[in-house]
Parts: structure tokens; sequence; C-alpha cells
């Protein structure tokens, strides 16, 4: 699976809690990353009518004196779904697929979900789960 659309449903898996507090048009997804490195940062933003943009969490996978790691919200935002789902894509990254010419940055824009893109990502959820219930096999 590639890697902008496990950031897709991660975000549709929150959409009700984070639209709970903010209305907005569409949910963006930012990362910026070396093509072959691993992902160290990205960031979910609402968009709302007229172009403006509110921050609603970063992840930094890397700690500094700058930020630590894991998911920060701002604001009133809060989505326990999205905390669940971005902790783990960002730990597990190298298990999804990033286009080999994959530029610096990357954008994934989200836009209400369908019923059936709720399903899917929900059915996602319910893999990566079970894969987080059973350690991975020991190798030989």
């Amino acid at each position: 699976m590639k890697l902008d659309k496990t950031l897709q449903f991660a975000v549709v898996l929150a959409w009700d809690e984070l639209m709970k507090t903010s209305v907005g048009n569409l949910l963006r997804v930012e990362y910026n990353c070396e093509p072959g490195a691993f992902l160290d940062y990205a960031s979910v933003w609402l968009v709302r009518e007229g172009g403006y943009q509110n921050l609603i969490c970063d992840y930094w996978t890397s700690t500094s004196s700058d930020h630590p790691s894991g998911i920060r919200f701002r604001d009133r935002h809060y989505s326990e779904q999205l905390a669940e789902a971005l902790g783990f894509i960002m730990k597990h990254q190298d298990q999804y697929l990033r286009s080999a010419d994959a530029c610096h940055d990357g954008l994934v824009l989200i836009y209400p979900p369908t019923e059936e893109e709720r399903q899917e990502a929900a059915a996602w959820m319910g893999t990566i789960r079970g894969a987080a219930s059973f350690p991975a096999p020991a190798a030989a």
C-alpha cells in the first residue's frame, strides 16, 4: 500500500472528531523527506473557505531542542484515532510504498469522505490493530 493512501485513511478515520470543533472544506497532510530516507515530519491542516488554513497537528519521529517526538495537537483539536493511526504509520513507514522518484514535499488532500472511503479506512485500521497485537516473527 502507498504511504499517501495510509495518510488519507488516518485522516478519514478522524474526520468526524476533527470536524466537531472546526468548519472546513478539506483536510490536507503535508510531509517532507529526502527520496529514499525515512519520513521525519508530517502535519495535518484544516483548509477553510477562502483558503484559510489552521494547523491541526504535527508529528515528529525525532526529538530535538525545538520539538519533542510524537504527535502534538494544536488549539482545541484532538483525535485519538488520528494519534493512533499516524503513530503507527510513522513507526512502520518502511512497510508502505513511496514512488522512487518522489519529491521532497508530499501533499495528500482529503475531502469529506464517502461511506465507501470510511469503510476502507476502518478495514485498514482493523488490519493495523491486528498487526500491532502480535509480535513480529523472529528472524531465522
